[in-house]
């Protein structure tokens, strides 16, 4: 067993013993909690900056491109929306001891499916520090203890946050370990990380195609997967074209650093010569790179030609591809071609187009005259979010509360036997 196993596999025993502690942790005394970790993110501001400053000067020595630079970067108001995700957590319904449903079975058992933390969550995440107090409070308020291994550009930001939410932790009479950093950003210890059956009940990755496919290939602890997100709009030939354009420029320009911007614009041929080459100028104008099919191209000035790995790219920046497509169908048939299983809208007036739309798409998330940029756990109302799942396993979309528990099956009886 190599150094790295044996280290993290200490790091997790801790962990899961915590777990067990938070199992008899109150929901008022979480709430109590969740609010003094807010409170002390909000104390804490300046040298949690001073700490972001570091990582943020070794990443521009670094190279770091401008999208991956934005999700590191935190600022006092990025501090204190970390600080009000962590407060939201507090008012939301404890999903520990619902009961999910109960019936009686004609021998007079009586059985009911109970909701349960499911243990240790580990979740390996790059250059987003806002993501370690985000996990850290949902784990907390299910009930779960959590390992954080985030990424060697955020290591001094990181490590200052979960100082100051451990600390706190201990001051609210909540075990400390219940919240734990990798400080080792190597792949080694990733890869270990990956390999502890029996100590880590969850792994999510949040990161980039590589990091997806080395958990796929080498994991042996359960996990979902948080991938890309190469969304998609279809504006459809009955769309309402100023609705369109609105949600067009939302979806790709609010921030085209995230996973739920807009990667991708498909256009009905019925109204692309009136719709694609106005709002093609406005993202042009807000500096999208725009690459697109032989129609597209025709139609707009300026727009480069796609190539076929465009269609599968997610850019995470102000490039966009476009397509001209015949109709609904044909759009659909290049969503599940070329999606990520995140999130697709249609702008349309026709609800059958839309429910066809809907009823077809692969995605977790499927948008109908709304921008893809909803699927957030926030806006969702779930507080915040773990992570956004785009397989079909246990979870779908965005994952709070609820999908960070499982269930038992609890029978009471009166001394029945089985004949």
């Amino acid at each position: 067993m190599s150094d790295d196993t044996v280290e993290l596999s200490l790091l997790a025993d801790r962990a899961r013993l915590a777990a067990t502690m938070l199992g008899s942790v109150t929901t008022d005394a979480k709430n109590a909690a969740l609010l003094s970790l807010a409170d002390a993110l909000t104390t804490a501001s300046t040298a949690i900056l001073d700490a972001n400053h570091v990582d943020l000067d070794a990443a521009r020595s670094n190279g770091m491109r401008g999208s991956l630079l934005d999700r590191l970067t935190l600022t006092p108001l990025r501090v204190s929306g970390m600080a009000g995700g962590l407060r939201a957590v507090a008012t939301l319904p404890d999903p520990v001891g619902e009961v999910i449903e109960a019936w009686t079975r004609p021998n007079g058992l009586n059985i009911r499916r109970v909701r349960v933390p499911l243990g240790v969550v580990a979740v390996i995440y790059e250059a987003r520090p806002n993501v370690t107090s985000d996990v850290a409070g949902l784990c907390l308020k299910s009930g779960n203890a959590a390992i954080l291994r985030g990424s060697a550009a955020a290591l001094h930001t990181n490590t200052v946050v979960t100082t100051v939410l451990r600390a706190a932790l201990a001051c609210a009479g909540v075990p400390e370990d219940a919240v734990q950093l990798v400080t080792d950003t190597g792949h080694a210890a990733a890869r270990a990380l990956m390999k502890l059956r029996g100590r880590v009940d969850l792994l999510i990755p949040r990161g980039g195609a590589s990091l997806v496919d080395d958990i796929i290939e080498n994991a042996t602890v359960p996990y979902v997967i948080d991938g890309d997100g190469n969304c998609h709009v279809y504006v459809d030939g009955a769309a309402n074209l100023d609705k369109a354009a609105r949600i067009v420029l939302n979806a790709k320009l609010s921030n085209p650093s995230v996973c739920n911007a807009a990667e991708k614009l498909l256009v009905h041929e019925a109204i692309a010569q009136r719709f694609l080459p106005g709002v093609a100028a406005d993202l042009m104008a807000a500096g999208v790179a725009l690459r697109g099919d032989q129609r597209a191209c025709e139609l707009v000035v300026g727009m480069t030609a796609a190539s076929p790995a465009d269609w599968d790219t997610e850019y995470l920046d102000l490039i966009m591809g476009v397509r001209v497509v015949s109709d609904v169908e044909e759009a659909i048939d290049h969503i599940r071609a070329h999606g990520s299983g995140h999130t697709e809208a249609i702008i349309t007036e026709d609800r059958l187009t839309a429910d066809r739309f809907v009823g077809a798409c692969p995605s977790a998330v499927v948008m109908v005259n709304a921008s893809t940029r909803f699927t957030d756990g926030a806006e969702f109302g779930f507080g915040a979010e773990i992570g956004n799942s785009t397989q079909r396993l246990h979870a779908r979309g965005p994952m709070g509360l609820r999908e960070l528990t499982t269930y038992r099956i609890e029978v009471r009886g009166d001394g029945q036997v089985r004949e």
